[in-house]
């Protein structure tokens, strides 16, 4: 199965690092742009755009994705997302919004009872309590007893996909560091 990954943070590089040790086939990694950070302002790389290069996978970092607002580096993204000929795109923590043209360019995946799944996101939270972005730290901040992932499918809302996947839980109590 060849995939395409979308996501930005270290939250994401547990999940792209699952996948490829799983023996899956990265085609590409979709990541934010190199950000300035430090004392000196100098650009740094996502912590998914490390890993994808310690691995040998190919990496766009466009600013947006967009076509009528991208621009020609947006339809250069288009154009490699379409040669990556990817069965599936798989989502964590990415930071952009991927418009309905850039979920449709995967063949999808087989027919499982719930449509024709192209992309999938994985969401930090138990949805739909902590939609949108943080919703680890928003989980935190309001002393949730538990939380989760939830993995669904992708639209181009946010986060408003049909979940394909159980809700995992974990206690909060019980991970949490002394104070």
């Amino acid at each position: 199965m060849r995939i395409v990954f979308a996501g930005t943070p270290d939250f994401a590089v547990t999940a792209l690092s699952a996948i490829v040790d799983a023996g899956f086939e990265i085609a590409l990694v979709l990541t934010q742009p190199d950000r300035p950070a430090g004392r000196g302002m100098k650009l740094v790389p996502s912590p998914v755009k490390e890993l994808a290069r310690s691995r040998g996978i190919g990496v766009a970092t466009p600013l947006m994705l967009s076509l009528k607002k991208g621009g020609e580096e947006a339809a250069a993204v288009h154009e490699r997302l379409q040669a990556a000929q990817a069965d599936v795109m798989v989502v964590a923590a990415y930071g952009l919004i991927l418009p309905q043209a850039v979920l449709d360019i995967p063949r999808g995946l087989p027919d499982a009872g719930c449509g024709r799944i192209t992309a999938l996101n994985i969401h930090g939270s138990l949805l739909p309590r902590w939609r949108g972005a943080a919703p680890v730290a928003r989980a935190i901040e309001a002393g949730d007893a538990t939380t989760g992932i939830t993995i669904m499918q992708m639209d181009a809302g946010l986060d408003t996909g049909r979940c394909c996947v159980p809700k995992q839980r974990r206690s909060c109590r019980k991970t949490a560091r002394p104070p």
